[in-house]
């Protein structure tokens, strides 16, 4: 699991990086009128804004328990995970779908003969700049994932904070490719309809990127356990216990990337003291929270003894 320093690591690289992006893509805009440039300006300027709202969601995160939240503020990295989709899609995505549409339905007549030489200084550039936070945001993925592959490491990733921005600046330079694809072959042809299509491409992908961010968030968010898996291990180390005759229900919930909730039911063997009881439950609080760091919270419940038979 990823670590706090390794998302932030990520993330504070996007915003820079996503910062000077956005400055020079609108200068380029400004300069040839080109639909894709916009739409890339656009894209560059909210995943700032989103990076500065994933860093203060994990800010929030890291704040203590108090008497309204006794179980602390972790999942408001959950919640500005979520506004960050909203804002990919709604933003990102919908302000470049239609700044591509408003491009094809009115062609601005110098947006043929424009110079594109300031478009594609602009997405070398941008390509460098992106291509350095890409590398860093994928050097902590890779880290973090460990063996498990990519997909499966963003559905079982508890911290969206770090494939979020994966996920971003991915979006980023396949733009970046789309912007030149629309850029060159609309000068190539002399059809400027191809730039607004590539605008419209750019948002799509977009709006595809912020789909799979809101669903992965949203089971977040509503409270998910761990995976079978994990529950499995966490039974047998409770019933290894040698004052423990089973298991009951286990209950688990992610209330943040590194705090795990377990409630679990215990049925002691016959003849087990208050005392033995009590020393089981500290062994296996310690088991576990030794096996899992992020087990945070432990609650145990005695459930009734077997009756003996006689």
């Amino acid at each position: 699991m990823a670590g706090h320093g390794e998302s932030k690591t990520a993330v504070i690289a996007a915003v820079l990086g996503n910062l000077i992006i956005a400055v020079i893509k609108f200068v380029a805009a400004g300069i040839t009128g080109s639909s894709a440039m916009i739409s890339e300006g656009i894209h560059s300027l909210v995943d700032t804004g989103n990076g500065g709202l994933l860093l203060f969601g994990m800010k929030r995160a890291k704040e203590p328990a108090d008497e309204q939240h006794p179980f602390g503020h972790g999942k408001a990295l959950y919640f500005w995970g979520l506004v960050v989709a909203v804002s990919i899609f709604g933003i990102g995505g919908g302000m470049s779908l239609y700044e591509g549409i408003a491009h094809i339905r009115h062609v601005a007549p110098e947006a043929i003969h424009a110079d594109p030489t300031a478009n594609y200084i602009v997405l070398a550039i941008a390509m460098l700049v992106e291509g350095g936070s890409f590398s860093v945001a994928m050097k902590q993925f890779r880290k973090a994932k460990g063996s498990k592959g990519s997909w499966q490491f963003i559905r079982e990733s508890k911290d969206p904070s770090l494939y979020t921005v994966v996920l971003e600046d991915s979006a980023a330079m396949l733009g970046l490719i789309f912007a030149f694809l629309g850029v060159f072959f609309g000068h190539l042809f002399q059809n400027p309809y191809l730039d607004g299509a590539a605008s419209i491409a750019i948002g799509l992908l977009l709006m595809g990127v912020a789909f799979v961010l809101a669903f992965e968030t949203k089971g977040l968010l509503l409270g998910e356990g761990v995976d079978a898996v994990v529950l499995a291990d966490i039974r047998k180390r409770v019933e290894a216990d040698p004052s423990v005759d089973r298991a009951g229900d286990i209950l688990t919930m992610y209330m943040g990337p590194h705090e795990l909730l377990v409630n679990l039911g215990v049925g002691f063997v016959p003849g087990t003291t208050a005392e033995q009881m009590h020393e089981a439950i500290r062994r296996i609080e310690a088991d576990l929270s030794g096996a899992y760091q992020e087990c945070t919270r432990v609650y145990i419940e005695a459930e009734s003894l077997p009756i003996e038979q006689a």
